[in-house]
């Protein structure tokens, strides 16, 4: 395990947290991939081009995909860009399919790992399925409203939204060792090893290197502990939105499991009374989370390279309550990004 507090307290930085072969141990400037933290970035853009007047979050998603969300039930012209980022457009989440699943997350990875995805053939893929629930009546954890909402960012700026991402945080902010792979397989140094398990039964092995365009703008990013400290607290205080934005991202929506979801960003309150903010990532080899204080006073992040329940680390971490819950900060087990 790999992790920091920002208040220089309860930090854990040094080996992993589990029993698993390394060439060394882990340090506090290894990279690792971080998973749906990623659709947090995402959604900072789209606010910041809401500022700029480029689109409305309030634009249906047809207005600028024409035609990409479409069948078995699916409508781009009742989907707003809002409901992509809040989860509640009702779209159907490409990991939940079948196929894709023995492809990305079972015996099949081994042969599909470095295969590259584009955004549209994930969509494709999800629209293949009915919606979960008519557009803004519930909310669903979905990977594909992010695929999408990368798109909304190319179709807005004509740039990719790796590069929008790139301009509009990652560089203002300093963000050296955070980086937007593409299809790179391979990690950039330094970095640990990162192992998966396929099968209750099934051995540890080195799943490091993968496509990750599998996960795309819905979970593909890479950083470290310190970077993700760093814009979760910009985020939070302040220094990337202004007042009307941070509104809309801190505006939330009910998940029916005891917590809140706004735009690319979750509120979970904790045992203590103290509610903290921000995402977790599930992707190959590496569990994630960055969360803080609402004023971005104290942030903490960590890693753990295999798969891993992250939810008793706030508890313990912010009100001194270690191992009191196993739940999931963000959405489903099953939510792979």
């Amino acid at each position: 395990m790999a992790g920091s507090d920002s208040t220089g307290m309860g930090v854990v930085n040094g080996a992993p947290a589990f029993s698993v072969p390394t060439e060394r141990p882990r340090v506090r400037p290894d990279r690792f991939r971080i998973g749906s933290i990623t659709k947090t970035f995402v959604a900072t853009v789209l606010l910041r081009l809401q500022e700029e007047g480029r689109l409305d979050l309030d634009d249906s998603v047809e207005r600028w995909l024409p035609g990409l969300v479409r069948g078995h039930g699916h409508d781009g012209r009742e989907v707003t860009v809002r409901q992509l980022l809040n989860h509640t457009s009702g779209i159907y989440d490409v990991t939940s399919d079948l196929e894709f699943q023995e492809k990305v997350f079972k015996s099949g990875f081994f042969e599909h790992r470095y295969d590259t995805w584009t955004p549209e053939q994930l969509v494709a893929i999800a629209m293949e399925h009915e919606p979960v629930f008519a557009p803004g009546t519930d909310w669903s954890y979905s990977n594909t409203n992010y695929v999408l909402a990368g798109l909304v960012i190319e179709a807005v700026t004509g740039h990719s939204y790796a590069d929008e991402v790139e301009r509009r945080v990652i560089e203002p902010l300093g963000l050296r060792s955070t980086v937007v792979p593409g299809t790179r397989a391979t990690m950039p140094p330094p970095h640990g090893r990162a192992y998966e398990r396929f099968g209750s039964e099934g051995e540890l092995v080195d799943v490091t290197e993968i496509n990750p365009s599998v996960a795309g703008a819905a979970g593909e990013m890479i950083s470290t502990v310190d970077d993700l400290n760093r814009f979760l607290r910009a985020l939070l205080d302040g220094r990337l939105l202004s007042e009307e934005s941070m509104a809309e991202l801190l505006s939330t929506v009910p998940t029916g499991e005891g917590d809140r979801y706004g735009l690319g960003i979750q509120a979970r309150p904790l045992s203590c009374g103290v509610t903290v903010w921000g995402h977790s990532g599930g992707i190959h080899g590496s569990t994630s989370l960055v969360v803080s204080t609402r004023n971005g006073s104290r942030t903490m992040a960590y890693n753990v390279n295999t798969s891993a329940s992250t939810g008793s680390v706030p508890e313990a971490e912010f009100c001194g309550k270690p191992g009191k819950s196993e739940k999931e900060f963000t959405g489903p087990r099953t939510e792979r990004w």
